[in-house]
């Protein structure tokens, strides 16, 4: 009788708590947008923290702080618009109004000529280029589904930028409630932990941003010697698309070698190919493992594991995520090992004291 009770308990303890985490599951599957956003907000506030931090050392207001990295991160995106917008603009403007002229000459050039009269690239390209007024007229149609979409993203990024303010705000407060609520030894761990993380998604930040410093600048000085136009602007292009690690530099690579096609076919082309693929080769296995390993203090070899990992099961979002979360596991698992380590020497096992000797007695006669 008592054991038919008990395996009944069981069965329903078993029951309801599937229930509760199915259910719980699905409120997660709900509200995933909004995580979303949260993980984004608590990902930039790592990010800009030591910023204000250093600005908060210094006797600024944290509200100020805040404020005043927030307007350098505006200033700069700004300042980054006006240098770029202009050119490409009237360049855009001056390719559109020579296109044609420049397709005809393009049969110019005898390699060309050879792959136009077997591919019949020129037929085609004209071809592209007389449909494009009503490929404008149509394109205009859709301006209203862009416009909802930008205003979309718009109100994400003013959501992103608040949360991540109360977070620079209130966050040492949310956790230091956390840690009051643990046993001291727990707490020193979580800090400790928490501060790798922290530190990590810093580094992550700062490494990735030197790195795509020195691809654009590797890009400005291949096309500067190329004599190839729009050589900031493209610069600007790579540098930020090598943001995403492995895959970036190659999607970076692919659109500014399509421009340089149009102006010198193919040698320019062929020289862009090889400067770009050798440069690729030593950012992903030599300069991205360094800084990272650096920065983020995490090994090379676990660096390109996690960004290979990342990027097969979530694309370009886990490609850039990977490294901190990698750091984060790091910290975690040395955390556990340590403590581990340190439990099994808490008790050590006592030692037999060796039996004293006893001095011989003086003889006697």
């Amino acid at each position: 009788m008592d054991e038919t009770a008990v395996s009944w308990r069981l069965v329903a303890k078993v029951v309801l708590v599937t229930a509760a985490t199915l259910l719980g599951l699905y409120l997660v599957y709900l509200v995933r947008s909004v995580i979303g956003l949260l993980l984004i907000a608590a990902f930039f506030a790592l990010a800009v923290a030591p910023a204000v931090n250093w600005l908060d050392k210094r006797r600024v207001p944290r509200v100020a702080a805040v404020l005043l990295v927030y307007l350098s991160i505006a200033a700069s995106i700004f300042g980054i618009g006006l240098l770029l917008v202009p050119p490409v603009v009237s360049g855009v403007n001056k390719i559109s109004a020579d296109l044609p002229s420049n397709i005809s000459d393009l049969r110019k050039n005898d390699t060309f000529r050879k792959y136009d009269d077997r591919y019949h690239i020129t037929p085609k390209l004209q071809q592209q280029i007389d449909q494009l007024p009503s490929k404008l007229g149509s394109a205009a149609s859709t301006l209203q589904d862009v416009t909802v979409g930008v205003f979309s993203s718009f109100v994400k990024l003013f959501a992103i930028l608040v949360i991540t303010f109360f977070f620079l705000m209130e966050g040492g407060r949310m956790l230091g409630f956390l840690y009051a609520q643990m046993p001291k030894d727990r707490e020193r761990r979580l800090r400790k932990i928490a501060t790798d993380v922290s530190e990590a998604i810093s580094g992550y930040v700062f490494g990735n941003f030197v790195i795509s410093v020195l691809a654009g600048l590797m890009t400005y000085a291949t096309l500067s010697v190329l004599n190839i136009p729009f050589a900031v602007p493209l610069a600007f292009l790579y540098a930020f698309l090598d943001l995403v690690p492995l895959v970036g530099a190659t999607i970076g690579g692919i659109l500014v070698g399509i421009v340089v096609a149009f102006f010198n076919f193919p040698t320019d082309l062929i020289i862009w190919a090889v400067v770009t693929i050798v440069y690729q080769q030593i950012e992903n296995y030599l300069v991205q493992p360094y800084v990272y390993g650096r920065a983020v203090r995490v090994h090379p070899l676990i660096v390109i594991i996690a960004i290979l990992i990342g990027a097969s099961l979530l694309g370009i979002l886990g490609a850039l995520v990977a490294i901190p979360i990698a750091a984060a596991v790091q910290s975690i698992v040395l955390d556990w090992w340590q403590f581990r380590q340190e439990g099994a020497g808490r008790k050590p096992k006592p030692r037999a004291k060796p039996a004293a000797k006893r001095k011989p007695k003086p003889k006697t006669a």
